[in-house]
């Protein structure tokens, strides 16, 4: 059978130290506390893990410090997963630069084209003796005109060096051609792990509030809230469920909700600070430089100029010179990226634009929510001094541990019957 370890439970064992409960996991993760549960154990078996378990049921969990040294020797598909990442790191950098290699490479294929259907003009014209001083001058023009593309402007030099000063440490790493492709698709979701990231810091609330709460305390980091559930707290019921919560209503019908798996705890943690909201991050439309980007438009106004010049040659003279018959098969590949490499970046600019209203719409409810939570309202201060009476926080010790699996067990039922015996003379002798 495949054992499949989960990757956000094996970095959170080794930030909690290695030591860890249920609880600590899947507030340390994000994670649903069964699955965690199944995560702990398969990593436990796997890894070389042990059970400690408590009289009252607690389990703690306990890992060696290499235990990623004992899967990467167990597993070769683990050893490949990691050579797979690296090989897929430089892959992933070559197919970065490949659209600024494939932007250069069409500009000066266009460029020697169109000169060397000039040339073959202008050679048949001066044969001709017809017409050869105009089209000769036209022809001189133009690559005196055109050769700017290839040298760095002034600016772009000054832009180099002030590079250190400017750039934010993203864009100061990303070289020319990787900038091509950040303007041609951006730099990613800038909110990829934002649901990890929600579920995170709403665990860490709850273990920072002694694992009792009001729903009200959690709104700021959900978005499920509508007119129709305010009042009712169905929102609550998918923190319920991933934390495994239970609701609980006072004398004067306050409802809160505690979290007792999130009250267990391996070792005794301070108060973590979070966030007062959830904040969305908006998209980006590029991380590179503003220089690199004018330096992209600017190459990608030049080949489409090219492209377009080229086309009216192949046209007008495609019929009667080799140079043209030979570009014609791939002319239509040129033009499609010509316009792609501009079209691409301005459909994306107005679907950035749009997507970041619903962004910052959303941030602005949610920041509504967290300053209505220092507004005074007795009616919830009620609430949170009744959630006060289910706040707790229960750290296992080793005088809690009635059973370890790294024991023997004859061994343990010793040391149990002489730890029951010592508490039996402590209370004769008390009595």
């Amino acid at each position: 059978m495949t054992v499949t370890l989960n990757p956000q439970i094996m970095r959170s064992v080794e930030q909690l130290d290695y030591a860890v409960t249920i609880g600590d996991v899947a507030t340390q993760a994000g994670l649903e506390l069964n699955v965690t549960q199944q995560g702990l154990l398969a990593l436990a078996s796997e890894a070389g893990g042990h059970l400690q378990v408590t009289d009252s049921g607690d389990i703690l969990y306990q890992f060696p410090k290499n235990f990623r040294t004992i899967l990467r020797n167990r597993f070769w598909r683990l050893r490949l997963q990691e050579l797979w990442q690296k090989i897929w790191g430089t892959l992933f950098y070559l197919i970065r630069i490949s659209f600024g290699i494939i932007l250069i490479i069409s500009i000066i294929v266009m460029f020697l084209a169109i000169v060397a259907i000039l040339i073959a003009v202008n050679s048949k014209d001066g044969d001709s003796n017809s017409g050869g001083d105009r089209d000769g001058g036209g022809f001189f023009f133009f690559p005196t005109d055109i050769f700017w593309i290839f040298n760095p402007s002034p600016d772009y030099n000054r832009y180099e060096s002030r590079a250190g000063q400017s750039k934010s440490s993203s864009a100061r790493s990303m070289n020319f051609l990787e900038a091509i492709f950040s303007f041609l698709f951006g730099d990613g979701n800038p909110n990829e792990d934002l649901e990890e990231k929600r579920w995170q810091t709403i665990g860490t609330l709850i273990r920072n509030q002694g694992g009792a709460i009001a729903a009200e305390q959690v709104a700021p980091y959900l978005d499920n809230i509508t007119s129709s559930n305010q009042e009712t707290e169905d929102y609550m019921l998918p923190v319920l469920a991933r934390f495994n919560g239970y609701p609980q209503v006072s004398d004067q019908g306050d409802l809160i909700y505690y979290f007792p798996e999130l009250q267990v705890t391996a070792k005794k943690r301070t108060l973590t600070a979070i966030s007062s909201y959830l904040n969305e991050k908006r998209w980006q439309f590029s991380q590179a430089d503003s220089g690199q980007i004018m330096l992209s438009l600017g190459l990608g106004t030049v080949n489409i100029v090219l492209a377009l010049m080229l086309g009216g040659l192949l046209r007008q003279y495609g019929a009667g010179i080799a140079i043209a018959s030979l570009i014609q098969p791939v002319y239509g590949v040129l033009l499609i990226y010509a316009i792609a490499f501009l079209a691409i970046p301005l459909g994306r600019y107005f679907w950035l634009q749009w997507r970041n209203q619903g962004i910052d719409s959303r941030n602005q409810k949610r920041q509504a929510k967290a300053e209505w939570l220092t507004l005074p309202n007795p009616k919830f201060r009620q609430k949170l001094q009744f959630a006060e009476d289910f706040a707790a926080e229960k750290v296992i010790t080793a005088a809690d541990i009635t059973y370890r699996t790294d024991e023997d067990l004859l061994t343990q039922e010793a040391l149990q019957s002489d730890k029951i015996d010592q508490e039996w003379q402590k209370r004769l002798e008390s009595n």
